[in-house]
């Protein structure tokens, strides 16, 4: 009777001790290791496709927490929310940043947390919540997937400029842009063939005036020696012929010396032609008034 109470103690003291190990046991893994972790809330914008439970927190490549919980932000249906336990001993700075990373190709995604400089100060709770919050910035595939976007979207720009660019009636312009500009060159060379036989007309026809004047100032001379004769002669003559004769004389000078002024004109005038021929095609200009013209002058 006795050894059967033994054996009954004994065994309810094993099933005790068995209950309290495992009692215990959850506690140790469930509240234990509370006491040196500290807790932080991140927002995110981005898709945490791959990121679960349980993923792995890092700091510079190290692992020093775990993700606890994941869901939207009940504000802001545009945030994930994510809280973090990270070890007690992690310098989270204020100037940390959180971001999401993959492992290589196996699609597997943890949080990275990055910064935090060795003068800053650490991250405290503000407000009225007693986590602190990490900020996040966005992952390096969302801001190449942006940038991706970004560039696909102004080509698709660009290609449809190019397109309306080259349709058919702004190539119908330039068509027809570049049959006058043909049209205008041919004209142009027209233009000067026939500016070049002008001066070539010029230089000859100055050539004559030059001539005619060597001739006027000859012929002049000689009238001069004829009316020396003449006035020599007329001395016998009566006093009326001889001032008719003057009178003649005098006219018939008057006339040398216009068409002396004449050939001057002419020969200046084959100068500028041959110095500058487009004036004679775009300069417009007042012609001076010749003799007998009003406003004439002499000089």
């Amino acid at each position: 009777m006795e050894s059967r109470i033994n054996y009954t103690l004994v065994g309810l003291f094993v099933v005790l001790l068995f209950a309290g190990l495992i009692i215990f046991a959850f506690w140790l893994g469930k509240y234990g290791g509370q006491q040196q972790a500290d807790y932080y809330h991140v927002y995110m914008k981005e898709s945490v496709a791959g990121l679960s439970t349980d993923s792995s927190v890092k700091y510079r490549g190290v692992d020093v927490g775990v993700v606890e919980t994941i869901g939207l932000n009940p504000d802001n249906s545009e945030q994930v929310f994510l809280l973090l336990r990270v070890d007690q001993n992690t310098p989270v700075k204020v100037d940390t940043v959180a971001t999401l990373k993959s492992f290589g190709l196996t699609g597997l995604v943890y949080v990275e947390l990055e910064g935090g400089s060795k003068d800053a100060p650490l991250l405290t709770a503000s407000g009225n919540s007693s986590i602190a919050e990490i900020p996040a910035r966005t992952s390096t595939f969302e801001r190449f997937s942006e940038s991706l976007t970004q560039l696909t979207d102004k080509t698709v720009l660009a290609l449809d400029k190019f397109d309306r660019l080259l349709s058919d009636e702004n190539l119908n312009h330039v068509n027809s842009i570049l049959i006058e500009t043909k049209a205008l060159a041919e004209e142009f060379n027209a233009q000067l063939r026939g500016l070049t036989g002008l001066i070539d007309g010029g230089k000859r026809m100055g050539q004559s005036a030059s001539q005619a004047f060597d001739q006027i100032k000859l012929v002049s001379a000689r009238v001069k020696k004829m009316a020396e004769g003449v006035e020599k002669s007329s001395a016998q003559l009566s006093s009326s012929i001889r001032v008719d004769v003057h009178k003649s004389l005098e006219s018939f000078n008057q006339v040398l010396y216009e068409l002396n002024i004449l050939a001057g004109d002419l020969q200046r005038t084959t100068e500028v032609i041959e110095a500058s021929p487009a004036d004679l095609l775009f300069k417009r200009s007042t012609p001076k008034p010749g003799p007998g013209e009003q406003g004439y002058n002499e000089k």
